[in-house]
């Protein structure tokens, strides 16, 4: 007689302790012997033949990279290098040693870097290269101490005042449509052909230059701004101190930048009329003798103190605004 089990297994009375193939077993014993029959010995690899994942370091970055993501890259202008905006005019001096020296260039028409450093050491023998540079940065500096304070000032009350915008703001941006040279004639008939018109020339174009660019910081600044000051209570000092200064310090240093290099232009042009003195009248009179050399010295010089001075103004701008962020680091 068959005995039954609780387990609903099935034994063999003359061998209880086996179990009948053929017997009945629980769903969970056979899906388990399925699962354990699936697995075939020659499926089974030792774990020396198991690919094995690679270091990540050795990944390329392509593959680690998420799908959908390219490499960053890098937009800015790149690292700053120390005194690179000498790297222009090395170059365009290399050039032009090397046109004249291939006899590309007509000594009677440019003369060769040679000759000009040569004519320019006798000029400084003489004293008479030293004597002119120092009338015309006299001239020069007055005309930019001046031009800077009034185109400041005149920036600031058309700026901050809608009485003073509509009394200066137009007869100021005439002013910058008519040439200083044009204006030349009228100012000799005042002032006469002294030291007093020749900086009032050079004042004329620096402070134009230095109001444009100031007012248009000035009118630029955010309006919420002035909303905040006038909500914390500020008065009109505080608020020119510390809202309207720091507004428009960015667009004083391009006109700054600007007017330097207006100086230098009206300097040009008023050593070259009715002078006796001066780079630019050094200049006309070695034009009268056909002296190129000459007159490259004074070009040169002219370019030496432009690009000293736009390189003074921006140091000082950086150092200035070094709370910003910008491109040019």
């Amino acid at each position: 007689m068959t005995e039954v089990l609780p387990d609903a297994r099935l034994r063999d009375p003359a061998h209880p302790d086996s179990v009948r193939p053929d017997a009945a077993q629980p769903d969970s014993v056979q899906t388990d012997s399925v699962q354990t029959d699936s697995v075939r010995p020659d499926s089974v690899q030792p774990e020396s033949a198991r690919p094995r994942p690679e270091h990540p370091e050795s990944v390329p970055p392509s593959r680690t990279r998420p799908p959908g993501r390219s490499a960053r890259r890098r937009l800015g202008p790149g690292r700053a290098v120390p005194f690179g905006r000498l790297i222009g005019p090395a170059l365009v001096v290399v050039v032009w040693w090397g046109a004249s020296a291939l006899g590309c260039l007509d000594p009677r028409i440019l003369s060769g870097p040679g000759t000009v450093l040569s004519t320019a050491g006798d000029l400084a023998a003489d004293g008479r290269l030293q004597a002119n540079v120092l009338i015309s940065l006299q001239r020069a500096g007055l005309g930019l101490l001046f031009g800077v304070a009034a185109g400041t000032a005149l920036a600031v009350a058309a700026g901050l005042s809608r009485t003073g915008e509509y009394l200066l703001d137009g007869p100021l941006q005439i002013k910058r449509a008519i040439p200083s040279l044009a204006m030349l004639p009228l100012l000799i008939l005042w002032l006469g052909i002294g030291e007093q018109m020749k900086v009032t020339v050079i004042a004329l174009g620096v402070a134009v230059t230095v109001y444009v660019n100031t007012y248009a910081a000035l009118t630029g600044i955010d309006s919420r701004y002035v909303e905040l000051a006038e909500s914390l209570g500020l008065s009109r000092v505080q608020f020119i101190r510390k809202v309207v200064g720091p507004g428009s310090l960015p667009g004083f240093f391009v006109g700054l930048r600007l007017g330097v290099t207006a100086s230098w232009l009206g300097l040009i042009v008023v050593e070259q009329i009715n002078a006796t003195s001066g780079i630019g009248y050094m200049m006309f009179q070695a034009q009268q003798y056909a002296q190129s050399d000459v007159i490259i010295v004074g070009l040169v010089v002219y370019g030496v103190f432009g690009f000293a001075s736009d390189a003074l103004v921006q140091a000082i701008g950086r150092r200035a605004l070094s709370w910003r962020r910008t491109l040019a680091g």
